[in-house]
């Protein structure tokens, strides 16, 4: 998970002056193509079905697919690097993050629950997957 709420992480998008001033612009564009290709990868593994889906697979995408909505991905301005993944709300609580990696989530509106989720990776294989695109963006990057 990123770790930010979304009124913090809109400041670290790759459109702000604040981010174009850190970067130069073969930077910002490598970064950026390469954090849209990691995310829509991760969104696309996440489809719409009415069951769970089995551990060590991409979680399904239930009702308002608020997983699928919410990942993003901004600029990290002191590592000069892109970080990809769900954005922290309210209504979804740790689940992003223990799908990822399994562990205890809150589950339930007026009485909520402590459930334990087996992992169902989706940001990581969505970047090992895109990977191979990282250094064709670099190559005219550097002068």
């Amino acid at each position: 998970m990123i770790g930010f709420k979304l009124s913090d992480t809109k400041r670290l998008f790759f459109d702000r002056p604040k981010v174009m001033a850190a970067t130069d612009k073969a930077e910002r564009a490598a970064l950026s193509k390469m954090g849209a290709f990691v995310r829509r990868r991760a969104q696309t593994s996440i489809r719409p079905r009415k069951e769970p889906s089995r551990p060590g697979e991409p979680p399904h995408g239930h009702g308002e697919q608020l997983l699928r909505r919410n990942i993003y991905f901004v600029y990290e301005p002191r590592r000069r690097s892109v970080v990809i993944g769900p954005i922290r709300l309210n209504k979804v609580g740790t689940a992003p993050e223990a799908l990822e990696h399994g562990g205890l989530s809150r589950v339930g509106g007026r009485q909520p629950r402590i459930v334990r989720i087996d992992a169902r990776p989706y940001m990581g294989p969505a970047m090992i997957a895109e990977q191979a695109k990282a250094a064709p963006l670099w190559r005219n990057a550097v002068r």
